[in-house]
């Protein structure tokens, strides 16, 4: 049977909770431009600020920081393209 530490695996590598959490969120952001719909764009909103999260986290552990500014504004991209969707959503 494998050990397990007393930290999770989140936590042992933030700089892989981060690029997952970004491939979700854009994953998110594409079903929410696919499928406009309030409940769609909130999930989206809801993902980039787990992501979010997971990039604070990954910069006070100094992770790979070259990654973390790619993921930074790969963020940016998204939380743009989701405004632009709810955009749409709130004029229908």
């Amino acid at each position: 049977m494998a050990k397990h530490s007393d930290t999770s695996w989140k936590q042992d590598h933030p700089s892989t909770l981060l690029s997952n959490s970004v491939q979700k969120a854009e994953r998110s952001v594409k079903q929410a431009m696919s499928h406009p719909e309030e409940i769609a764009v909130e999930h989206a909103f809801n993902s980039i600020a787990h992501a979010e999260n997971a990039l604070l986290n990954a910069e006070q552990q100094n992770e790979h920081m070259d990654t973390v500014e790619q993921n930074r504004a790969h963020l940016e991209r998204l939380k743009q393209q989701l405004n632009e969707t709810q955009d749409v959503v709130e004029d229908r």
